[in-house]
């Protein structure tokens, strides 16, 4: 018995499709998917930028000790709401460390998540992230709306929201890196 070539091309294409959902191989290819449709984030327009109107916002650094958002008044500041099982929260965060290891001395990042610390750690372990991470108290307030993961801000040092994004993002962008050092200066 003969196979024609449109039979084995349609049982590929299905296996294709199918290792998408039962194989380590899908996983990676959603990863690629995510990050290759991101797209830079939109910069508010400074006549409607809002502005943040306190910094007292308790969070717990890596080692799991309290500490006030405070520390960041003054400085240019990025958060990222994530989770270590959010696909698009993985797929942004090859930008990210990108990002972080330029910046990382001159702004203050906080990768925020309300997940318990062994598979938070467990995932940056697997991952070889080096970003620092925070953790959110949940009940706590904040001086911004809590966004779902991925969601990210960029504030300047006065305190106004220059980027507000609620979607994944690629972070590791021409537009960024000049956003930011225009920030800084």
């Amino acid at each position: 018995m003969k196979i024609k070539r449109k039979t084995v091309l349609n049982i590929l294409l299905f296996a294709i499709v199918l290792s998408f959902f039962v194989t380590p191989l899908g996983h990676f290819g959603k990863v690629f998917l995510n990050r290759l449709f991101a797209s830079s984030p939109d910069i508010i327009n400074k006549d409607n930028r809002e502005k943040i109107l306190s910094y007292n916002w308790k969070l717990k650094d890596a080692d799991w000790d309290f500490f006030d958002f405070g520390q960041s008044k003054g400085n240019v500041v990025f958060i990222n709401f994530w989770a270590s099982w959010k696909l698009p929260s993985e797929a942004e965060f090859d930008g990210i460390q990108k990002l972080y290891d330029e910046y990382g001395d001159r702004v203050d990042f906080y990768m925020i998540t309300n997940e318990e610390r062994q598979p938070v750690e467990e995932f940056m372990r697997l991952k070889n992230f080096t970003f620092p991470i925070t953790y959110q108290i949940i009940g706590e307030p904040a001086p911004l709306y809590i966004l779902e993961p991925p969601g990210s801000y960029i504030i300047d040092k006065n305190g106004y929201i220059v980027v507000k994004e609620s979607d994944i993002a690629d972070w590791d962008s021409k537009k960024v890196r000049e956003l930011l050092n225009g920030l800084i200066k």
